[in-house]
């Protein structure tokens, strides 16, 4: 304990309160604290750490000067989303989230429910409205965890080892998929049409069996096509005894027909397009859907709030609908799946979001990412060897944009576009070798015409450079 310092924050790291601690509980030393731990795991020297700032004002500077070394949106345009994406979010949004009772409380429980219970049912009918089920979960951790727990649903359902799911989607969301699923579900890729982007159906056809639990497909999807098979492909699903399990975006359908509608068993998607900000790529939740079905409802690893009657005669409240059947109910190792903490400030906040924007709302604001995505593919075409949208059909929101003609690599134009102060499209040629010198580009509400225009002339000076 030679040259031993308390901590600056953490009072009762002085010795002499130390001491007084130990002798409380019976012990001479911290060490005695973790004797169980094996003596050839512990770390014998000391860790190298930095010295400790002296006030709160020295660590505060510190840390704001390594987050001004951050490029942010707030001084670039941002052309970038591929599943962490720029849209506008309404103050009242923060205003709600920001909320003591909400920002603060744990999961939900009895001791810090003033009001969270109802805001989170609330959320839950809101964003079965808008997908046009009937339950909906509490959030999930994002929207990989919630594809992934939607096709473990649907093996457990079916009783089946196989999901079949598009060649043509996230690789990072393929592998958390085939994480999560791993050693009993096995993911099978399906091929897509080279053309226009759709699912390869005579492929689909030929790897689906007896042992597929389930086709997952996405609309629009990862590359930004809308599939227009989905009625199809879910038909196929059906005919072999599997479920179709669909992700959508949900800021789609206030233009684009929910899953329900051709066909989906199960629906899950991203939450953080309904008012939560991109959070240096945080801010991710994901929802999962169903019919009310108990066969579907059973299968729900996560929470469900439901109206329940109280013990007063006529008054009813909120609360937790078949708990036991998740593993925070009383036999742990009897849930679905297991499932820790998750991220109900963002379903609250989702929820608040469709609550403020209502039907109308949505239909503006897929009608406006639309007009805007598509006038960003006809500029883009306008330059000499750039193909504005590599797929033929419509896209939502997400296009490919085809560089391979210029002669450039996406990741010199993209590091050009830096320099413009512009963070342009995810570089596939990666994840999708076969596209070669693409990128992904995004385009939402919040870009305007003269933003569009701004990147277009940027890129014609990347291209000549």
């Amino acid at each position: 304990m030679k040259g031993y310092k308390s901590h600056p924050y953490i009072p009762n790291s002085v010795l002499e309160v130390q001491k007084e601690m130990l002798k409380e509980i019976g012990l001479n030393s911290l060490e005695e604290l973790h004797a169980e731990i094996p003596d050839e795991i512990k770390l014998k020297e000391g860790i190298n750490l930095p010295k400790p700032f002296q006030s709160e004002y020295e660590l505060k500077r510190h840390v704001e000067g390594i987050l001004s070394k951050n490029k942010t949106c707030k001084e670039n345009l941002n052309f970038l989303g591929a599943g962490c994406f720029q849209h506008y979010v309404p103050a009242l949004c923060d205003e709600i989230n920001s909320r003591g009772e909400f920002l603060t409380a744990y999961g939900g429980e009895p001791y810090n429910d003033f009001g969270r219970f109802q805001a989170l049912f609330e959320y839950q009918s809101l964003v079965a409205e808008l997908v046009d089920m009937d339950v909906v979960n509490v959030p999930t951790m994002d929207g990989a965890q919630a594809a992934a727990t939607a096709v473990r649903m649907a093996a457990r359902i079916t009783q089946r080892d196989e999901v079949l799911v598009p060649k043509a989607m996230d690789y990072e969301k393929f592998l958390i998929m085939k994480n999560y699923c791993a050693p009993d579900l096995t993911l099978i890729q399906v091929a897509y049409n080279k053309e226009n982007g759709q699912l390869d159906l005579e492929d689909l056809r030929k790897k689906v069996s007896e042992k597929t639990a389930a086709i997952f497909f996405e609309n629009p999807s990862f590359l930004g096509f809308i599939e227009e098979n989905g009625q199809e492909i879910s038909n196929i699903a059906h005919d072999a005894g599997a479920l179709s399990v669909v992700g959508v975006d949900p800021s789609s359908l206030g233009v684009l027909a929910p899953p329900s509608q051709y066909g989906a068993d199960i629906i899950s998607g991203d939450l953080q397009p309904l008012g939560i900000h991109m959070n240096y790529g945080g801010g991710q939740s994901g929802f999962i859907a169903t019919r009310d079905e108990e066969k579907f409802v059973m299968e729900f690893p996560s929470r469900l709030f439901g109206i329940a009657p109280t013990c007063v005669e006529g008054e009813y409240g909120f609360g937790d609908v078949a708990y036991d059947r998740t593993s925070f109910g009383h036999h742990r190792h009897e849930g679905k799946e297991y499932v820790g903490t998750q991220t109900a400030l963002w379903g609250i906040t989702a929820g608040v979001y469709l609550a403020t924007m209502g039907p109308k709302g949505m239909y503006e604001l897929g009608k406006t990412i639309m007009q805007k995505s598509q006038y960003a593919v006809k500029r883009l075409s306008e330059i000499k060897g750039v193909k504005g949208s590599l797929f033929t059909g419509v896209n939502f929101k997400e296009f490919v944009v085809d560089f391979n003609e210029t002669g450039k690599r996406v990741k010199e134009i993209n590091r050009l576009l830096i320099e413009k102060g512009i963070f342009g499209g995810k570089d596939l040629s990666k994840d999708f070798p076969e596209l070669g010198e693409s990128a992904l580009y995004c385009v939402t509400e919040v870009h305007t015409k003269e933003d569009i225009d701004k990147l277009v002339v940027a890129i014609q000076e990347c291209v000549k450079a």
